[in-house]
């Protein structure tokens, strides 16, 4: 399937970039991956998986639980906020469920009367809840699927929209060392606003009779910003408690310019990890259109605490940076427990 659909994610062009709707979709609300710079196609697993490769939700061992909280570009105002559930069905396969809400705060209504604000406020509803299904066979390759909706809406117009994202994991080595993924994201029909904040009440054609009458106008369509992610990592152990992960990841825009990276983590026991990633956008030769808002930089770091005498239920907090510019970069903090 994702090879499939991956014809199409090629066929654009640079002159596409920004038409797309819909791109809360591209953000990450999840501090374990964010600290990597959401380059974690290979290795993502659990909750997290959600976002980046469906394909890792099977690679738990029972439940996950995750809640998470995001300062996007601060000073802007905007927050993200998430929450998820993975649960194992049987041996290999896992069912999962997230949901994630933007928070845009009150925004002043203003008129070309009161161009300064008349007093109210108003504050856009952006929220998708996504569904999956992944299953591992014999703990070397692991697909998944997720069925998204789509919500944006205020208090007169809404748009609604169904996207589906699909992926691949491959682990090999002797201690599982070598892992590769592929996912398709973001696949899905065009969407469209409609609702009462799109009609208006005009004079009557007819210049023999006067009156007015209440017309709909019909917003344009927009399309979802789809997406293609190849990604590989490798572990490299020093010792028992000591890991190395290098990574490396490839993002096909539809919508948007290519994007290379790469990134490493530093765990300890696998109790204390630091995160590091650097990536870059690729075709930046054409002056028209200006980067984005990410300079490339990201870090983390995370602290895993076993709260169960047989080391079966797992607190685990990380912390996410990415730098920005302008604004004063984006902060992810997450909680998850594992049962």
């Amino acid at each position: 399937m994702v090879f499939g659909f991956s014809a199409n994610m090629f066929a654009g062009n640079p002159d596409r970039q920004g038409e797309a709707g819909a791109y809360e979709l591209m953000l990450n609300p999840w501090a374990r991956s964010a600290g990597l710079h959401t380059l974690t196609t290979s290795m993502t697993t659990g909750v997290d998986a959600m976002r980046i490769n469906p394909a890792g939700v099977s690679r738990i061992n029972s439940t996950q639980f995750m809640v998470s909280h995001a300062r996007y570009l601060q000073g802007s105002t905007v927050n993200m906020n998430a929450i998820g559930l993975a649960q194992k069905m049987g041996e290999n396969g896992a069912i999962g469920i997230s949901l994630m809400a933007m928070d845009f705060g009150d925004i002043l209504v203003t008129t070309v009367d009161q161009p300064e604000g008349d007093g109210t406020t108003f504050s856009p509803s952006f929220f998708n809840i996504g569904l999956s299904y992944s299953h591992t066979f014999e703990n070397k390759v692991s697909v998944g699927i997720l069925v998204r909706g789509i919500s944006e809406s205020i208090a007169s117009i809404s748009a609604f929209g169904l996207a589906l994202d699909a992926g691949v994991q491959y682990v090999t080595g002797p201690k599982d060392n070598f892992k590769f993924g592929v996912s398709l994201r973001n696949i899905g029909g065009a969407m469209r606003f409609g609702g009462e904040g799109l009609s208006f009440q005009g004079e009557s054609p007819n210049n023999n009779l006067s009156y007015e009458f209440t017309a709909n106008q019909r917003a344009a369509k927009f399309e979802l910003p789809s997406m293609l992610n190849i990604g590989l990592s490798y572990d490299f152990y020093a010792a028992e408690s000591l890991r190395l992960t290098a990574i490396g990841n490839f993002t096909a825009n539809s919508f948007a310019r290519d994007i290379v990276g790469a990134g490493v983590e530093f765990s300890f026991r696998e109790l204390f990890f630091l995160r590091g990633a650097y990536r870059v956008e690729m075709n930046t030769g054409d002056e028209t259109i200006g980067p984005s808002a990410y300079t490339g930089l990201s870090a983390g770091a995370g602290v895993y605490v076993d709260v169960s005498r047989n080391n079966d239920t797992q607190f685990q907090i990380d912390y996410a940076y990415r730098a920005s510019n302008p604004f004063a970069g984006t902060h992810n903090i997450s909680v998850t427990f594992d049962l």
